[in-house]
């Protein structure tokens, strides 16, 4: 495919600590440049043509759709008498919120307040006593609108609150005031009031967290990959903060339990984190109640009357304990429905017996499980035991009972096989080769990753990577260095100077799947998002051989400039500055956009395809547009095009958009690949 648009390719050099750096493409980082807009409106057109003529592309879709077309719960919040969570059923396009007092009603629907459905709920949290809500809404650029719902009347109480990008929201115990952080500053805020009181001065990325009692605030404050810990007295006259921890290179979480106890998840002295106790009072003298297990990373903790549940990840499966809560000595393993992985650990703000979570693997939705330390057993919730049974006469737009995961259609019967292997370093690693069962090799075969920022890549549920494998290929994720399967020490090895074992790591993924027949280079495809794909980015540039064809989905690959736009700034302590000399050395080692660009004649690089969203503001579109101009110079035949949604974010918005969206890649990836469903 050669009939790509004119890019005029800039002849300067850039001189920055000793390197000679071409960014032969610099034009297209502005969107307003009407040149950008007439090689972007080329693009889209050379993409809708590949597009229309994928021969799975309907398949996919169809499939994505119904594999999608589950409802899914989360885990409910009580306040008062009263439970809230949000739910998306078949046929919703984004998740809704809904309060239970008894019977279930949705109190926000993002579609109502926008109908292009482009919005979405990005965070809630009620009031003490359930009566108001505060509910955040972006419109796809996550800059969120900051409102508070009366939950009687379903009335907004006051004006909006703008500027509120994910903030956390903590309520004091009068029900009529809330902690906030707007612009990067903590406010306290009134109902009723509409001046916001600047509590602390200066900017910083802040997390809050109250106590059941409304008496004790923690707060968080991000520095680099560590974070500052202070807890409050709201009781006493003056707001001051005292010190948990400060300055230490340790990641910490704190909550003050119902039993007037400071617990800490830390990992201080711990990279795969362990938890200590303390007293409010006196907050930095602390006291270790559960150890460290060095290769199952802390994943979250519990509070109840009388025991304490700890969750653990180990090789990516989660695990779920309890512990006594004065001693901290282990009790009970915690059977969970399958190897798999929970999330979203709740209990009722007093402690009581019982606590949520959500269960997902390969081929389960997401579903509720309640566990009680009465039986030491986990139930799944119903839609009678979750929501209560429904009078007669239901409430305005009361939720349907409905089991939390209705089977319209038929799950493929999948196969999870783990797979170790090593790196170049002899780093021991391990995939997850997901696929139906005795279907022979070698098949078409999709390798995804992501090695970034300490998140961990688990077992979930996605009609994404279902839909291939009933297709007849083989889906994998390598869980490679950078993220967190097995703690700090895991992430930290692959981040600034580092960064190289991330992208080794997944390209021994691949060479393992070709060594053991799973598949060919002929065959396989790797597929990345964001910091993925960056990743992806990476393997394609450095190892062209091995794949047929990549898909970059809002990714970072221009190294050198990313901390100049979207939230590139924010992501120095993972990546590495271009101001720094010796860390621009390592960022040009391996900058996707610049190894392309140097390339001194043309490469058989793989089919690429590159997806971009014009309200991204986290990932700035310029890195795929540049990346896309630098690939379609220098490949040699197979074609790279541009994916372009002009109005969507950096996250997945509504489902009919997100079903699209993997349709096409899908079919691309499948095209590519030969794998005919």
């Amino acid at each position: 495919m050669r009939n790509y648009p004119d890019a005029e390719r800039l002849a300067g050099v850039e001189s920055l600590h000793g390197h000679r750096i071409p960014d032969p493409y610099r034009w297209l980082e502005d969107a307003a440049d009407p040149r950008t807009q007439s090689w972007q409106a080329v693009q889209d057109e050379l993409w809708l043509t590949h597009a229309f003529a994928l021969p799975a592309r309907s398949h996919f879709r169809s499939r994505v759709a119904a594999l999608s077309d589950v409802t899914v719960t989360g885990t409910p919040t009580w306040r008062g008498s009263r439970r809230f969570f949000v739910q998306r059923t078949p046929g919703q396009e984004h998740p809704v919120l809904v309060v239970a007092d008894p019977e279930p009603r949705v109190l926000v629907d993002p579609v109502d307040l926008d109908a292009s459905g482009n919005s979405t709920l990005d965070r809630w949290q009620p009031s003490p006593d359930g009566r108001l809500v505060a509910f955040q809404i972006s419109r796809g650029d996550e800059n969120s609108v900051l409102r508070i719902l009366d939950v009687d009347t379903g009335a907004l109480a006051e004006e909006p609150i703008t500027r509120c990008r994910y903030s956390p929201v903590a309520w004091c115990a009068d029900s009529r005031s809330f902690y906030f952080v707007r612009a990067n500053r903590l406010c306290l805020h009134r109902v009723g009031h509409p001046e916001n009181v600047q509590v602390l001065a200066g900017e910083a990325s802040y997390g809050l967290e109250i106590s059941a009692k409304g008496v004790w605030l923690v707060i968080s404050v991000s520095v680099a990959d560590r974070n500052d810990l202070w807890l409050v007295d709201l009781e006493r006259p003056v707001f001051m903060p005292v010190v948990v921890q400060q300055g230490l290179p340790a990641r910490t979480a704190a909550t003050v339990g119902p039993d007037g106890r400071l617990y800490l998840a830390t990992t201080l002295d711990a990279p795969s984190g362990r938890i200590c106790v303390a007293d409010p009072e006196r907050p930095n003298r602390w006291t270790e109640l559960v150890a460290e297990q060095p290769d199952a990373p802390l994943g979250g903790l519990a509070i109840l009357d009388d025991v304490l549940l700890v969750a653990r990840t180990r090789h990516a499966i989660s695990e779920l304990t309890s512990h006594d809560l004065r001693t901290g000595e282990p009790l009970h393993q915690i059977p969970l429905p399958g190897p798999g992985s929970l999330s979203e650990l709740t209990t009722r703000p007093n402690g009581g017996h019982e606590a949520w979570f959500t269960y997902t693997d390969s081929i389960t939705p997401p579903t509720i499980h309640r566990y009680s330390s009465h039986t030491h057993q986990v139930t799944r919730e119903t839609a009678t035991t979750l929501l209560g049974e429904l009078t007669r006469e239901p409430a305005r737009n009361a939720v349907p009972a409905r089991d939390p995961v209705p089977a319209p259609h038929a799950v493929p019967a999948v196969v999870a096989e783990g797979v170790d292997f090593l790196s170049a370093d002899g780093t021991a690693l391990r995939m997850t080769v997901l696929g139906l069962p005795g279907s022979g090799s070698p098949r078409p075969t999709i390798l995804y990753g992501y090695g970034g920022f300490g998140l961990s890549l688990v077992p979930a549920y996605s009609a994404f990577a279902l839909a291939w494998v009933e297709a007849g290929g083989l889906f994998v994720t390598a869980n490679v260095r950078g993220g967190g399967e097995q703690g700090g020490d895991w992430h930290r090895a692959g981040t600034l100077g580092s960064k190289q074992n991330v992208i080794d790591d997944f390209l021994a993924a691949a060479e393992t799947l070709i060594a053991t027949g799973r598949t060919t280079p002929a065959q396989l495809g790797i597929c990345g998002e964001s910091n993925g794909g960056l990743l992806v980015g990476a393997a394609l540039s450095q190892r062209p051989e091995l794949f047929a064809a990549a898909v970059c989905s809002a990714p970072v690959l221009d190294m050198v400039r990313y901390q100049h736009s979207g939230l590139g700034a924010s992501w120095l302590s993972e990546y590495g500055s271009s101001d720094d000399p010796e860390q621009l050395s390592a960022l040009l080692a391996y900058s996707p956009y610049h190894r392309v660009v140097q390339a001194s004649r043309p490469v058989d690089y793989p089919a690429v395809l590159l997806t971009i969203f014009g309200a991204d503001s986290r990932v700035d579109p310029m890195h795929a547009r540049k990346m896309c101009a630098a690939l379609q110079h220098a490949s040699r035949s197979r074609p790279v095009l541009l994916r372009s949604e002009p109005d969507a974010g950096h996250l997945p918005g509504a489902t009919g958009r997100g079903t699209e969206l993997a349709a096409d890649l899908l079919a691309f990836l499948a095209f590519h690949t030969g794998l005919t469903p």
